[in-house]
């Protein structure tokens, strides 16, 4: 899809982070859009700053875990519109801890916004995919959808599966002009990072800025792989790096995890003695 202006774009979980940073990047190309997200305020605030860029934009408040929503959001976009050539599977949650504490609450709504409502949002909008002389679908994934991480088994078990639906789509429809592109950052600075619900009375996921990159940089590459059809699309150093050693050498790969975190534990248990230790003032 080399021509992005005048084409029409649904993207979910444009409020905040890589979805928004996505939308207001085809809002620049000339794309119309059509914003889904749970945050109101958060969603008109992307609306405004991507109508500033002279697109249409319709938005829509959608709980991606209920699929009677997802049903209403698509009849809306029905009425609305009817016509879609880019769709942005963009939402995801994670959970960041133990797996063995999760709750079976915390795994269905990880499960059902992460996946489900993608494979559901495919589902419905394919035939109208289909009948656009050009389209693509474009899939947020992860890193963690490639090569494994400890505990984060709900969020990798949806990114792997939102990996494979995308090899799936290219295998099915590459020959009748729908593109998929399975897009797969290392860690971004997003609220995602810091909002991950865990086992540890959510403290924030903490990781070294240096290999950490920016929701402007992911979206760039994202309309990228919209034109050129890319299949697989990994960012960050780190990433391309950790993927391929995954890949060609997973015994390492585990060691590798292993090592990381005895050290992490080694080091937080010393934090922890110290201030066992130190007297209090």
């Amino acid at each position: 899809m080399k021509a992005i202006r005048g084409r029409k774009a649904m993207v979910t979980g444009a409020a905040s982070g890589i979805g928004r940073a996505i939308a207001l990047e085809l809002a620049k190309e000339g794309a119309a859009l059509f914003l889904l997200d749970v945050d109101a305020a958060k969603l008109e605030a992307t609306a405004r700053e991507a109508r500033d860029c002279g697109v249409e934009v319709v938005t829509t408040v959608c709980d991606l875990s209920d699929a009677s929503q997802i049903n209403g959001a698509i009849s809306y976009f029905r009425t609305a519109w009817g016509h879609l050539d880019i769709l942005v599977n963009n939402a995801g949650i994670a959970y960041y801890g133990a797996t063995h504490l999760m709750t079976d609450e915390q795994w269905r709504r990880i499960v059902s916004v992460n996946l489900i409502a993608p494979i559901q949002l495919v589902h419905m909008l394919l035939p109208t995919l289909l009948s656009a002389k050009e389209a693509h679908i474009l899939n947020v994934c992860s890193i963690f959808g490639l090569a494994p991480w400890r505990k984060a088994a709900a969020y990798q078990t949806t990114k792997y599966g939102l990996v494979g639906l995308t090899a799936a789509l290219r295998a099915e429809y590459s020959r009748v002009n729908l593109g998929a592109t399975a897009l797969c950052p290392g860690f971004v600075r997003t609220p995602l990072l810091g909002e991950g619900s865990t086992a540890y009375g959510g403290e924030p996921i903490r990781v070294p800025s240096w290999i950490c990159t920016t929701p402007e940089h992911v979206a760039k590459k994202a309309i990228n792989a919209i034109r050129r059809n890319q299949a697989t699309v990994v960012i960050t150093p780190f990433a391309q790096v950790y993927w391929r050693l995954a890949r060609l050498c997973p015994s390492f790969a585990d060691w590798l995890v292993g090592q990381y975190w005895r050290r992490r534990g080694k080091f937080s248990r010393l934090s922890h003695k110290r201030q066992v230790i130190l007297p209090s003032k």
